[in-house]
């Protein structure tokens, strides 16, 4: 089976490798009320660079944090010293929240060796591991875009996805709000789903910050009513904790089609998508 997850001994005993370079990509939504850049300042895994993913992102685009173009990328990576050739590995400060949205979009502009630390700076700092403040800074470097367009699904994708079966669309945000009981994060945006969606929470995927283990999320991802001998389509709220579930079918060995970038939010805000209520039917 793939393992996209390194150890926090593997870590440690590797980190000054001239060929690793290691990724803080944390972020956070409003309501946790955490900020990802005065964090990093004040202590991070020594050496690892900051990857925002607001900074990093399609600036023209009224959506949060979408794929920013493979030029951009390029310069942008190269500018933190991250080659597409290195080996990587990203970390996030919630454990596992962030990162899986670092680690598929360094894969889908064609990073090569990618890795996620299991139970991020938590377990690191938790191990009494060392960390550093202030700003790393690595040698500029060339990162060479080799980007998977269908890796990144769009809002016409999904709508044909849905409307013929194609793939199936899978979402990770809260079982409330998927059936509308509770409301959605974004100001303006209606909370409920998409018909004919179906729901994982991705943190019902995690268990103290750590993907469990892979039987229990082939049961989980069962019960939700995947089929995991058919194309995936991941969802969310923003792109951010699909890249979870997506995590998840990666290490199962069954890797999802394609993250919707948009997700909810762009569906949601788009005229004439319609918007379903209730559980979903698994």
């Amino acid at each position: 089976m793939p393992n996209n997850l390194v150890s926090t001994e593997w870590l440690g005993q590797n980190l000054r490798a001239p060929d690793l370079a290691v990724i803080d990509g944390s972020w956070y939504l409003p309501a946790q009320n955490r900020d990802a850049k005065a964090e990093y300042f004040k202590a991070h895994i020594p050496g690892s660079v900051h990857l925002d993913i607001d900074d990093i992102s399609d600036h023209s685009s009224k959506l949060p944090h979408m794929m920013p173009s493979a030029e951009q990328f390029a310069r942008q990576m190269g500018e933190l010293g991250i080659s597409d050739r290195m080996r990587l590995v990203v970390y996030d400060g919630a454990g596992l929240f962030s990162a899986p949205r670092v680690w598929w979009m360094l894969r889908a502009f064609g990073a090569q060796h990618v890795r996620i630390l299991d139970g991020g700076l938590p377990k690191w700092q938790g191990e009494g591991r060392p960390t550093e403040g202030g700003l790393a800074r690595r040698p500029p470097a060339v990162f060479t875009t080799n980007f998977d367009a269908g890796a990144v699904a769009d809002l016409e994708r999904v709508r044909a996805a849905l409307e013929t079966g194609a793939a199936q669309v899978i979402d990770a945000r809260s079982a409330e709000r998927f059936s509308g009981a509770a409301p959605e994060v974004r100001p303006g945006i209606r909370s409920g789903h998409m018909s004919g969606a179906l729901n994982a929470p991705s943190t019902s995927l995690l268990d103290q910050g750590r993907l469990k283990p892979a039987g229990e999320l082939a049961a989980l991802l069962h019960q939700a009513g995947l089929d995991r001998g058919r194309p995936v389509i991941t969802s969310c709220g923003s792109g951010v904790s699909a890249a979870i579930i997506s995590l998840a079918l990666d290490e199962l060995g069954t890797p999802a089609a394609a993250l919707y970038d948009g997700s909810w939010t762009e569906w949601a805000s788009s005229e004439g998508n319609p918007i379903a209520t209730g559980p979903a039917k698994a």
